[in-house]
């Protein structure tokens, strides 16, 4: 099937036709090795309005400034751009289409300046890194053992973002990234993760200034893992956060979409309202109370990211 997938500065996002990609097991303990192929290219993207009120040293400190993109069940991306305040505004012109067979969407950081500069999908088994204003590169095959993988900043303590993968066993597994979209072996850093229907993060929520992940569980209590910088146990001991939150049949980040330097976490209920919950910069009370910003219809976006 022929795909195409080019974001250009505004935004737009199409598919080229997609060629044989070699294959390129990642095995247990290998490394995720990158292989060039011909797959779709993405053109350059702006940074959302606003972002540029804080440096580029600052921002990677402390919480990425990306869009908010959905992906719908046709296939087709569109982008949210941050306008001020944790608003955000649709653009005008669909961002992507093509993308039917892809899932695990998550944006990445690549050179540490506070913005992403592509983004990570895994396609029949395939993780994939698609940078802005260039051509796809498949990373590496097997990655169908996962039922979760996202990037949630430079968990590692290193200035590329990494990425974070969950095995049909409940073990969280840890691939470091490169700097150019290629990952490094895995490493396992936990068990019992099958507990959570919903893991998310994007950036620094309790305000040390690494990167932290929350997660909730069959109960609908929502837990913090505060990040240590340390890629063998890139995360500390759980704290509770609050419960009630399986009204959400979403839960997301894509970084600080308010402009404060603290990342946010977005949040889809049962009717398709948006819910914005500010981050605080405080590892006891994270996120402030909800604020709508999306009255309906994000129910028909498949993912989030």
């Amino acid at each position: 099937m022929a795909k195409s997938s080019r974001l250009n500065r505004t935004g737009v996002l199409s598919r080229v036709t997609v060629a044989a990609i070699t294959a390129a097991l990642v095995g247990t303990t290998t490394a995720a090795t990158a292989a060039d192929a011909p797959k779709p290219t993405i053109a350059g993207v702006e940074q959302a309005s606003g972002a540029s009120a804080f440096s580029a040293a600052s921002a990677a400190a402390v919480a990425p400034v990306n869009y908010l993109n959905g992906v719908n069940s046709a296939g087709i991306i569109w982008r949210y751009e941050p306008v001020g305040g944790g608003a955000i505004q649709r653009l005008n012109t669909q961002s992507g289409s093509g993308w039917n067979y892809d899932k695990h969407f998550s944006q990445a950081d690549m050179n540490g300046n506070g913005s992403a500069d592509g983004m990570y999908t895994v396609n029949r088994g395939n993780l994939t890194y698609t940078a802005f204003g260039g051509s796809p590169r498949f990373i590496g095959g097997g990655w169908g053992i996962y039922n979760e993988v996202f990037s949630a900043a430079n968990t590692g303590g290193g200035t590329a973002d990494d990425v974070l993968a969950r095995d049909s066993a409940g073990v969280l597994w840890h691939y470091l990234g490169n700097g150019n979209g290629s990952l490094t072996q895995r490493y396992r850093i936990g068990s019992g993760w099958n507990a959570y229907t919903q893991i998310a993060g994007k950036g620094d929520v309790s305000g040390d200034g690494r990167p932290d992940v929350v997660a909730r569980d069959r109960n609908g209590v929502l837990w913090l893992y505060k990040g240590t910088g340390n890629y063998r146990t890139p995360f500390a001991s759980r704290t509770r956060v609050g419960s009630g939150w399986n009204t959400y049949n979403a839960i997301v980040s894509s970084g600080d979409l308010n402009f404060d330097g603290k990342a946010d976490l977005v949040a889809r209920d049962g009717a398709g309202a948006l819910w914005l919950y500010k981050g605080r910069g405080n590892a006891t009370t994270p996120y402030t109370g909800r604020v709508k910003i999306g009255t309906s219809g994000w129910n028909g976006f498949r993912e989030l990211f």
